[in-house]
């Protein structure tokens, strides 16, 4: 094994292609019926790619805004609403709003599965997508299709180009995925739209829903603390902004500090704030959830809150039986949902399907984890899922690998010991960790647009960090244990080759830190 992964060179990129990328086009873009045109040169064909080459431009290659301008931004979504005329019917719209720092997109994935096995047509919109930008917008559990996205998109692309001005400019690349989701829910004539936060709560842009059914704040932590503060307090108030007087709100058990500022928002509101605990496994009679882990228990029980609170303030209490706790025992339709729910690249198993590796004996798991507390359950999700295998299908040698990167902003020397400690308590220990860039650095869409063909420079300082972080966990030299790669696919293809020599050995692969790393494997793992 160690032959294979010795050595690495040390390359640099061309400038991102996204930062260099111009957009072409000019604003006047004419929509027509059965076929879109651009400038007179944009076919049905080119459309979608077209448009996600728009949506490109909207991505700032700037820090995300400072907190002191969050609230003059955040106030143009009520402007674009108007322009597009999405402000009525949007009031229309029976919304789940979920906020949180962990679990609130696996809140909104079970909510949605539920209210979709009781019959109701469900929009869900979350963030961020991993491998294609329409993963973030699904009917009935199912994401828009390229004609319908292309359809809404160039619609509301239309309005705002024409609309907008140096006042009140284009919405950046989040807002307008938001102000998208709204225009297709309303179109669809959902019956509920579920809306996961993109980042924080009060500012967010999904937050211009003034009246939302019911509200949930999915478990708190330290994330984005240039923007929503320091400190749990001020991050709990940020996601506590979602909050509104006279719609139910739920959380589950926070830390202290978190608690509190949650309870006096609430209490300025004069919401009564309800705290869930976690779903008893035997609810379930003996079927596993559909999304994997112990700390999903939580969110589904959360999910199973907002659900009811939804039923009922919509007129279909009829449908659950309720006790004055909200714990009523779990419908036919709420165990469905909650074990055939589906997300990718939170706790996911993918087995590799290649003519020349043994069935079972390459696996990878994949978990978008990026903050401390991620990390250490997705480290006891990782350890129990591979003892758990090594045990139904033993084999004499068993070897865990660990695929890590992570975004600059965030601080390894919080992330890896967790997840390095977390696994050791469970007597896992890798074999081998490779750091390596996300292949999304060509494309942050991660649209159908293919990055370079031939090998690049890479600038591989900041995996280089983050392997000096590892090696002082292990006490070890570089290079015995660890290794930076230039490529993504240069690592997928080195691991691919030790399965193919080992034909005994079942190589087990975490892939962490990165929802982007995740998705950037999927695409090439499913290939």
């Amino acid at each position: 094994m160690h032959s294979l992964f010795t050595s690495y060179h040390v390359f640099s990129l061309p400038p991102p292609f996204l930062s260099s990328f111009r957009f072409p086009f000019s604003r006047n873009i004419s929509v027509s019926t059965g076929s879109m045109t651009m400038c007179g040169s944009l076919t049905m064909k080119s459309s979608y790619e077209e448009a996600v080459s728009c949506l490109s431009s909207l991505i700032t290659s700037s820090r995300r805004t400072g907190a002191s301008n969050l609230e003059d931004r955040f106030n143009l979504m009520f402007h674009y609403l108007k322009m597009l005329d999405l402000d009525d019917s949007m009031s229309q719209l029976k919304v789940i709003h979920v906020a949180g720092t962990k679990g609130k997109g696996s809140t909104c994935t079970f909510s949605e599965s539920i209210l979709r096995c009781y019959g109701f047509r469900t929009g869900l919109f979350t963030s961020p997508h991993l491998m294609d930008v329409r993963e973030r917008f699904r009917i009935d559990g199912v994401e828009i299709s390229e004609e319908k996205f292309v359809k809404y998109f160039w619609w509301c692309w239309k309005i705002l180009q024409e609309k907008t001005d140096d006042k009140i400019p284009m919405p950046t690349y989040f807002r307008f995925l938001a102000l998208l989701a709204f225009k297709i829910f309303t179109a669809e004539k959902v019956d509920v739209a579920v809306l996961e936060v993109g980042l924080g709560g009060k500012y967010d842009a999904t937050n211009v829903v003034e009246a939302p059914i019911v509200c949930g704040i999915s478990s708190l932590g330290y994330d984005h603390m240039d923007i929503l503060g320091s400190t749990l307090n001020e991050i709990a108030g940020a996601k506590a902004g979602i909050f509104k007087k006279g719609v139910a709100a739920y959380t589950v058990p926070q830390p202290a500090a978190a608690m509190s500022a949650l309870e006096h928002r609430a209490s300025e509101l004069g919401v009564f704030l309800k705290v869930v605990q976690p779903l008893d496994e035997t609810s379930l009679k003996g079927q596993p959830l559909g999304l994997q882990g112990d700390h999903q228990l939580i969110n589904a029980a959360l999910a199973v809150a907002l659900v009811r609170t939804w039923l009922q303030k919509t007129g279909h209490g009829d449908l659950i039986s309720l006790d004055g706790s909200n714990n009523g025992p779990l419908s036919e339709q709420v165990k469905r949902g909650l074990t055939t729910a589906s997300l990718q690249g939170r706790a996911q198993r993918v087995q590799l399907q290649d003519d020349d590796i043994s069935p079972g004996n390459l696996v990878f798991y994949l978990d978008g984890a990026h903050t401390p507390e991620s990390m250490e359950i997705c480290a006891r999700w990782f350890s129990h899922a591979v003892k758990e295998e090594n045990q139904r299908q033993p084999l004499k040698d068993c070897r865990q690998v660990l695929v890590f990167n992570c975004m600059s902003v965030r601080d390894p020397e919080l992330l890896l010991p967790r997840l390095f400690g977390a696994c050791a308590h469970q007597g896992v220990q890798f074999s081998k960790a490779i750091f390596v860039p996300n292949q999304s650095q060509y494309n942050k869409l991660g649209s159908i647009i293919a990055p370079p063909p031939q090998p690049q420079k890479a600038d591989l300082t900041w995996q280089l960090a983050l392997q000096q972080v590892w090696e002082e966990l292990l006490h070890s030299d570089k290079g015995e244990r660890s290794s930076v790669f230039r490529s993504l696919p240069e690592a997928v293809n080195c691991i691919k080759e030790m399965a193919r020599q080992n034909k005994s050995t079942r190589c087990q692969v975490l892939v962490t830190g990165s929802l982007h790393l995740v998705g950037d494997i999927l695409r090439l793992i499913k290939k």
